[in-house]
Parts: C-alpha cells; structure tokens; sequence
C-alpha cells in the first residue's frame, strides 16, 4: 500500500471516513494530522454506525495503530467521552492509539470565543461548529496555548492554566459573556489528563521509525480542501491546513516519504456552513435531503447541497497534488433522469476555468453546466466495475477526466462491501 494521504478534494463530508476505514485493511497506521472535534467520520459496520470526531478511523480495525498528530488541536474532555463510548461499543483502546505530546489543547474559552465572535459577526458568520477550533489555532500561532505534555504534568498545568483562566475571563467580560470558574475546568482537565496520560508520546519519533520500517501508513484527512486556511474560500474556511501539505506538517513526516495522495469526492457537492458554493441547487437539496441524506455527521445539520463542481475539484486536484480519486454516494443520484456537472463558471459575460480567490467575483459566478443522463438503476448492489450502468460509468469516467486525475475507488453505498475499486 504505501504511505498514502487522504484528502478531501471538496469542502469535506465527502465520505472520507467510508474510504479510509476500507483502505485501512491495508494500513499499519492511521494518522490524524490536523483539525479538532469540529471534523466527523462516519463509519458503518454491518448495522452498527460509527461517528469519530477525535479518533482515527482505523482504531476500527484489529491490530492497527492510530495516532492523533501534532497538528490536530485536541478538546481533553470530548476525546476522553469519545474512548470511553468506543470501548462501550466494545472497540479495544490500548497501545493501539497513541496522541502527540505538542498537540495543542482546546478549553472552555475558546469554545465561548467562538460562539461570541460569531455573533458579533452577525449576517457575516462563517458557520463555525463553535467548537473552539479557531481561538484554539489563534492561540498556538500567538504561542500562548498549552499542549498535551502540559496537561499530564498536574502540578505546572494548574499555575498555567490559571494564568488562561484569568485573561480570557477579562475578553469574555468584554464581551458581556459569564466568566469561566477556574476550580471547576482545571477539575474535570485534570481527570481528562490522567486518563489521557497513557495514550501520549513522541508521536514523530514513532512515525519515523514506522517509516524506516518500511510500514505502510494512511494519512487521514478531515475536512476538505475549500476549507483549506491558505487555499479554500477565505474566510469561510477551518483554521488548520486541510490539503496535503498538511499531513506533512501536522504529522512531522516529510514530504519524501509521502507515496500517493487519493482524493475524496463524492458524484456531488456539498457543503456546510457560510460561503460561496457556485453550483447550490436548492431542488437537488430537498431531494436528498428527502433520502434522508446529507445531515451532518458532527452538527447534524443539514448539508447545503450542488451539482458536481469540475472547476473546484480541478483545482484541488492542482493544489494536492492528487494522483489517484474516489468518488462516493453514486448512489444518491440513482433515479435522477438528468444529472448536471459544471464545467466553467460565468462572470459578467466572462468565462472562468479556474477558481477566483477574490470571493466578491465566486459570489457572483453562475456555473456553466453541461449534462448526462441519468442512469435510473440501483447502483447499491453493484460490487464491481462492470456491474454500473453503462452511463453511470460514462458520468465518472468524464467527472474524473474533468478533475484531472484517475478514477480508481468508486462507493455506492455505506458498507464497506459497497466499494468498487478499478
């Protein structure tokens, strides 16, 4: 298998979870390298469902390593009810997961930071999930946050978090929000931390070592590449780097040891939150949403929905570097008599191959479709290639030419049966 980097080549929920718990089988080690509890994956396994915030998708798997990276910011109590409710589930949690000593730490004030700066913006929110990812950011790039290694030190963590207690006390006061009781967080972080303990390590020692080894290791992914901090659609973006670089720098594995970057899309477009999204289709929305799809796996909320966007997975393909794409929920357009796939956008009589950055000119782009036909069969039950409809092949096979890359998984369902590889 190799070292493999799982991306999301749209703005996340792309089914991500699905792909990386099948590739898995062929992994030693799954590696999460950036984002918080605001990411989900959705794993189902015969009639169990599985949702991860946290935890990477392999600790589903027997005899597989997971480790939470450097990059991802961590909320001590959430990750601690997420162990506990996969043990219950009957998931062995052990030396199988193993969580970075100088991952960053998210507490109480940034989670009430985020819910008050979106207020503040009103009609221009971003559409945070208000778990406090971006103040946890805003913090290690101002170099005041604490890490992993703070949290199990009991005695130092208690002076320094008292000192974070009392500033970010004064900016909630600014902003007419309740103060924050430093008896009650250092309580329950302090039990987080001692639970924690066992589990956290040099985690970039333990990935070099995999890789002298010559052990294969999936890089999973959150989110997806619009939601990029450099490269998606500022400032309706997360606050971590979401494209392939980002497994680099969130892990401590360098580029050279790096095989293949997969790319995760599904045969549509969705996307959740505040920004631009050229091919929003409010009738392609209802109807999925009419299926019962298309709900968040974190928020619940329901996901804003499109038509497959050439332009925008080109470009991911571009900045990730994607050598390979999986395209998921075929099945989701299975009784669609026409099925519609944007190959340009246009902009005050102008058309545009490429996605602008200036977000006053998306906003105002129209998407410039061209159109298949539908293949009005079950795709569900299909295991192999040549089982799809023959024009449902013929709409991935374009979807794949237009995004500039080769197809090689294709999903029609959930299940890990449910997977076609070419």
């Amino acid at each position: 298998m190799a070292n493999i980097i799982l991306v999301g080549a749209q703005w996340g929920d792309e089914g991500k979870g699905k792909i990386i718990d099948v590739l898995t089988e062929q992994a030693d080690i799954v590696v999460r390298s950036q984002g918080g509890n605001n990411a989900g994956h959705t794993v189902y396994l015969g009639s169990k469902k599985y949702v991860l915030h946290l935890v990477p998708s392999g600790i589903l798997r027997k005899r597989k390593v997971c480790v939470i990276g450097n990059g991802v910011v961590i909320d001590p109590i959430s990750l601690v009810g997420e162990i506990e409710g996969l043990r219950k589930l009957g998931i062995r949690m052990g030396s199988n997961l193993l969580i970075s000593e100088t991952a960053h730490l998210v507490f109480p004030y940034h989670r009430e930071l985020d819910a008050q700066r979106e207020v503040l913006k009103g009609k221009n929110k971003i559409g945070t999930t208000k778990r406090g990812i971006g103040p946890a950011y805003g913090d290690k790039a101002a170099r005041t946050g604490l890490r992993m290694l703070d949290l199990i030190k009991p005695d130092s963590f208690a002076e320094k978090l008292k000192l974070k207690i009392r500033d970010n006390n004064e900016i909630l006061k600014a902003f007419g929000a309740k103060p924050l009781q430093y008896k009650k967080v250092l309580e329950s972080y302090a039990e987080a931390g001692a639970k924690l303990k066992p589990f956290v390590g040099n985690t970039v020692v333990f990935l070099h070592e995999a890789c002298m080894a010559r052990r294969n290791i999936l890089f999973e992914g959150a989110q997806g590449t619009f939601l990029d901090l450099d490269h998606g659609t500022y400032p309706y973006v997360t606050s971590s780097n979401t494209t392939a670089g980002g497994a680099c720098t969130g892990s401590g594995v360098p580029p050279h040891h790096m095989d293949r970057v997969l790319g995760v899309m599904k045969a549509y477009t969705t996307r959740v939150g505040e920004g631009p999204f050229p091919t929003e289709n409010a009738e392609l929305g209802d109807f999925l949403h009419g299926l019962g799809r298309e709900f968040g796996a974190t928020t619940g909320r329901a996901r804003r929905c499109g038509w497959f966007d050439a332009v925008a997975t080109a470009h991911a393909t571009m900045v990730n570097g994607i050598d390979e794409l999986a395209v998921t929920n075929v099945d989701g357009l299975d009784t669609l008599d026409v099925v519609r796939v944007c190959v340009a956008y246009r902009w005050r009589g102008n058309r545009l191959d490429r996605v602008p950055a200036d977000l006053e000119i998306l906003n105002e782009c129209e998407p410039v479709f061209v159109e298949f036909p539908g293949w009005k069969t079950d795709t569900s039950k299909a295991r192999r290639w040549k089982d799809l409809p023959a024009k449902a092949r013929a709409y991935l096979n374009a979807i794949a030419e237009l995004t500039g890359s080769s197809l090689s998984i294709v999903s029609v369902g959930p299940a890990r049966e449910q997977t076609l590889f070419l």
